[in-house]
């Protein structure tokens, strides 16, 4: 599939979705980065309202400015795109503020700077709900196969709380492959992707240990092990290849509780 039949079924998919639930409005949160910025122009390509919310929380002026830039490309080109943009600092100094006197005494400071990265995402999932449900639409998900399935790099109740996920079937690359066929601006698609949870601008890269195309090439070579059960396609993976393979699955590993079904407790009949 080009890059051009995967906009168009993928736009004609949120459509149909749209359509068979009656829904009419899609609400978007854009970050600047090459996922939300292709799913927002999904979203636009429908033709359905498509509401793009920017929510910055101390946020790098870099990253702030792209998402600007983004939001602008969209109303240029699209009648039926609103922009909202709300400044969440304020709202989250006044939670940190309350929850710092619980968490910082006797704890570990990096596991503590951790769980308030993650509640920026989750304060701006429920900014998105919010607003969601006073226009009577859902929340459009930004993650790729790659984050969401294949490393479960996201927020749980986050970036992860969403209604569907349009490219959520999607290798980074292809992503990249979509927002240069859309013609993005070039600064969005030359940026290197980040979560931009952290206040020192840390990268993707710098967080998970390796890039995407070792990511999804892990991701590969994971598959195909897993699936040759009878050893008929022996993979001869180099010395490199192999650490990518290792570091990919324990990643994977620990995160797998976001990507599993939440565990019940069955009585028994």
């Amino acid at each position: 599939m080009t890059s051009k039949q995967r906009i168009k079924h993928i736009s004609k998919w949120i459509r149909s979705y749209a359509t068979k639930h009656k829904i009419s409005t899609l609400v978007v949160g854009i970050s600047g980065g090459i996922d939300s910025s292709v799913v927002s122009a999904l979203c636009a390509e429908t033709g359905l309202t498509t509401i793009v919310v920017q929510m910055p929380i101390r946020q790098n002026k870099t990253l702030n400015n792209r998402s600007s830039m983004q939001a602008g490309w969209l109303l240029e080109r699209y009648k039926n795109v609103t922009h909202m943009s709300m400044d969440l600092t304020k709202v989250f100094s006044a939670f940190e503020k309350d929850l710092v006197p619980y968490c910082r005494e006797n704890e570990d400071e990096a596991r503590v700077d951790l769980a308030f990265a993650n509640s920026r995402a989750r304060l701006r999932m429920m900014t998105l709900y919010q607003i969601a449900q006073s226009h009577g639409g859902i929340v459009v998900g930004t993650g790729n196969k790659v984050e969401d399935f294949g490393v479960g790099f996201y927020t749980k109740y986050g970036d992860g709380g969403v209604d569907i996920s349009p490219i959520g079937d999607c290798l980074k690359t292809q992503v990249w492959d979509m927002g240069r066929e859309f013609g993005l601006p070039q600064e969005i698609i030359d940026a290197a992707p980040t979560d931009g949870l952290w206040t020192d601008g840390r990268t993707d890269e710098d967080q998970l240990g390796m890039s995407y195309p070792e990511l999804e090439q892990a991701m590969a070579n994971d598959v195909l092990e897993r699936h040759d059960v009878y050893n008929t396609l022996p993979i001869e993976l180099g010395k490199e290849e192999r650490a990518h393979l290792r570091k990919y699955r324990a990643i994977r590993a620990r995160n797998m509780h976001k990507m599993l079904p939440i565990p019940v407790c069955k009585l028994e009949n």
